[in-house]
């Protein structure tokens, strides 16, 4: 066995990287780019244009950025590969893509919701405020310096109550995890935005 054919990627070992993710729509994002690195040929038109399409498409869900016409478009191209590509690993790919969007979560994320919390973009750590106590754990664990408000001191008043800026915030949960009081919950994108539209 030559050294090139010994670091030549399998096909079983990019599900098994894929599977590694909870989230369908993050398992067909990893496959997608497990398959273009490693046993993609690009000898035919249905793998070499239209996977690099497909890869487009299904990172503008993971990001949230996507609409009904990306769904629709990747179910297209692995149609079309699962038919048309000249080998079976294009034709294992498109399988598997097919499999992932039948489970609904791609729809899921076009409104907002990741059920896995796998994308970050679709979810959000928020403070509720009449669970927080001011006691600072939360500031203190964050190290993006995405949460902003004042520890509590005794007798004194008119404390910033603690907030978190989303701007900032890279999702890690370790404000989640020093909580002791419950102050601290994760939500959807899409409730989110539902709080923000009934506060507006």
């Amino acid at each position: 066995m030559t050294e090139k054919e010994s670091k030549q990627v399998k096909m079983e070992d990019v599900q098994a990287k894929a599977d590694e993710k909870k989230c369908p729509v993050q398992k067909s994002l990893v496959f997608i780019e497990e398959f273009l690195a490693g046993p993609m040929c690009g000898r035919c038109f249905p793998c070499s244009m239209g996977i690099y399409e497909a890869r487009i498409r299904t990172a503008r869900i993971v990001e949230g950025t996507a609409a009904d016409e990306d769904i629709e478009t990747i179910k297209k191209i692995s149609s079309h590969m699962q038919v048309a590509s000249m080998c079976k690993k294009g034709k294992d790919t498109a399988k598997y893509l097919l499999e992932q969007i039948d489970s609904n979560e791609f729809a899921d994320h076009i409104s907002g919701v990741c059920s896995s919390n796998e994308c970050i973009e679709q979810i959000k750590y928020i403070i509720i405020p009449e669970n927080c106590t001011m006691c600072g754990d939360c500031l203190d664990a964050c190290r993006d310096n995405a949460i902003i408000g004042e520890k509590k001191k005794a007798y004194l008043s008119g404390y910033m109550p603690f907030e978190i800026v989303q701007k900032r915030c890279t999702k890690c949960g370790e404000c989640m995890k020093v909580c002791k009081h419950g102050a601290v919950r994760l939500i959807s994108a899409k409730e989110m935005a539902e709080a923000e539209t009934v506060g507006a």
